[in-house]
């Protein structure tokens, strides 16, 4: 995803609805997510739907090295031995 534009991609709620069709195409041309004030405030912000699947994936994956994280400095460990023997467990289940 590319850095937003302050001059050309934050957009009053009011101007996006007249022209909703001309917002999407300028996203899609230039990769830049826009940014829709409501009052003056940001109230919202219109993504491609390749860089909502980006940010959804890189979000998932960054939870799960914290979690890695956690359980490492918790002790929930196996040692590569105590892996083979569980891992060897479960295909035996199948």
């Amino acid at each position: 995803m590319k850095t937003i534009s302050i001059s050309n991609d934050i957009v009053p709620i009011a101007a996006f609805k007249t022209s909703i069709s001309k917002w999407f195409k300028i996203i899609q041309n230039t990769g830049r997510p826009l940014i829709i004030t409501q009052n003056g405030k940001p109230a919202g912000v219109l993504l491609s739907p390749t860089d909502y699947d980006d940010l959804v994936y890189r979000k998932s994956f960054l939870d799960s090295v914290e979690r890695g994280i956690l359980d490492a400095d918790s002790g929930r460990t196996f040692s590569t031995e105590k892996m083979n023997v569980k891992l060897a467990d479960q295909r035996n289940k199948r």
